[in-house]
C-alpha cells in the first residue's frame, strides 16, 4: 500500500470554491479509485487543501491516473485558483496500524519530520517500540515516510481527535507515561512542521 499525498496552496479566500468543484467532479473520479480524505488547513499554513489518496503500489496508480484524465469531467478545471502544487508518494511503517478512514475527527493533526540522511532505520526502530503505548490513548492514521516527493527525507503522521482540547488532553497524557515524544528526535530531526487539517463534507475521513 502507497499513499499519494497531495497538497495545493489556493489564493486567499478560494477554499469553499474549490472544494465545491472539486467534491462535484470527485462523483466522477470514484468510479476509478476513492479517495481516503480531502482537507483544509484551520490551524498552520493557511488556504490549503490536503488530498490523500491510497494505491496498492506504483503501477496501480498510473493506471487508475491514466484511466481518469480520459474521463471528460476530470480532473476540474481549478488553474485559476492555484499557486501551488505538491505531491508526495508515503509508504507506511510496516508496523503502523492500518488506517481505515472513518469518523475520528473532525480533527486530524498532520505532523511532517525531515531526518538527518541514514537515520530512517533508527528513526523506525524507535517508533516502532513507543508506538503501541501511544496507540492506547489514540490510534493514529497514517504513519510513513515519504518515498518519492520534494523532502525524500522525511516522513509524516496523521493523528485525528474529536477535539482540540482532547488533542491537548491526550498528548499531555502522552508525555506523561515518559515513552513520548519518540526518543532520539533531537539527534536525528532537522526540521518539524504541524497542521491541523479538518475535512470536506464528501471526505470519507471525517
Amino acid at each position: 500500500m502507497i499513499y499519494e499525498i497531495r497538497t495545493y496552496t489556493l489564493r486567499p479566500g478560494t477554499v469553499p470554491d474549490v472544494e465545491r468543484l472539486w467534491g462535484e467532479a470527485y462523483r466522477t473520479r470514484q468510479r476509478h479509485s476513492r479517495i481516503a480524505g480531502f482537507f483544509r488547513t484551520e490551524i498552520g499554513p493557511l488556504n490549503e487543501v490536503v488530498q490523500i489518496w491510497p494505491y496498492a503500489d506504483l503501477a496501480e496508480r498510473a493506471r487508475v491516473r491514466e484511466a481518469a484524465v480520459r474521463d471528460p469531467e476530470w480532473p476540474p478545471d481549478l488553474s485559476e485558483f492555484l499557486l501551488n502544487q505538491r505531491v508526495e508518494i508515503v509508504t507506511p511503517f510496516p508496523f503502523a496500524p492500518e488506517w481505515v478512514p472513518g469518523n475520528d475527527g473532525p480533527f486530524y493533526e498532520l505532523r511532517q519530520y525531515t531526518f538527518r540522511s541514514n537515520t530512517l532505520p533508527a528513526i523506525m526502530e524507535a517508533w516502532k517500540a513507543a508506538l503501541p503505548a501511544r496507540a492506547e490513548l489514540s490510534r493514529p492514521g497514517l504513519i510513513g515516510s515519504i518515498e518519492i516527493g520534494p523532502a525524500a527525507n522525511s516522513f509524516m503522521h496523521l493523528w485525528p481527535y474529536p477535539s482540540l482540547d482532547k488533542r491537548n488532553e491526550t498528548r499531555a497524557a502522552a508525555v506523561a507515561t515518559g515513552k513520548w515524544p519518540v526518543p532520539g528526535g533531537r539527534d536525528r530531526y532537522l526540521t518539524q512542521t504541524n497542521k491541523i487539517l479538518v475535512p470536506a463534507p464528501f471526505s470519507p475521513a471525517q
